[in-house]
């Protein structure tokens, strides 16, 4: 299993951060945010992959922050319709499709996008698109029956990932964020290490 450190902010905190080799590292790209990153890339190691954040972006906008900062993957956080993702595949760039949970959540509504996205991430629905710091159901999963891999994210911490580890279902990755910061964006690197080093195990 791999983990993601989303909603990265500070150079030097990106590079202390990096320096523990994430499999990736999440930018949000969405100036609501309190971790909106609109600064000067560092450079990373070439094993990390960097994900843009996107929530109803244009094309154009998105197309801009790729060639900017040599994204690797694009996060659609919005209501992004099955178009638009195909219109974005053509760019020769992995896509993971958000859909945020709730107890109310029709898993169905995947299967159109199946084929325009490389992952899906399922986050807790809540007032922001993302980044509320909650968990939901995880029994809801059950209801998943598509082979993609997806990412997990929605508020979790050091202490979740062991009962993460334990879900028989095809995570491809965790999603880090709130949970392991000093401010938003400012992220504790001890976390972020301690959290690689259980996820490693």
């Amino acid at each position: 299993m791999r983990i993601k450190i989303c909603g990265m902010k500070y150079p030097e905190n990106i590079i202390e951060v990096g320096s523990l080799l994430p499999d990736y590292m999440g930018f949000i790209f969405w100036e609501k945010s309190s971790r909106f990153f609109d600064g000067t890339m560092p450079d990373l190691p070439q094993s990390i992959q960097k994900v843009g954040v996107f929530v109803d972006a244009t094309l154009e906008e998105i197309i801009s922050k790729i060639e900017k900062y040599n994204l690797n993957l694009i996060q659609l956080h919005g209501n992004e319709s099955v178009e638009f993702c195909q219109n974005l595949k053509k760019l020769d760039i992995k896509i993971i499709k958000v859909f945020s949970v709730n107890d109310d959540f029709n898993f169905e509504v995947l299967k159109e996008y199946e084929a325009v996205c490389d992952y899906f991430l399922f986050d807790t629905k809540g007032e922001l698109p993302g980044g509320n710091g909650v968990t939901f159901n995880w029994k809801l999963l059950e209801k998943y029956n598509l082979a993609k891999p997806f990412f997990l994210s929605g508020g979790i911490g050091l202490e979740d990932l062991e009962k993460i580890k334990k879900i028989n279902l095809p995570i491809h990755a965790i999603d880090v964020n709130s949970k392991f910061e000093m401010e938003p964006g400012l992220k504790n690197t001890k976390l972020c290490k301690d959290a690689l080093r259980c996820i490693s195990m």
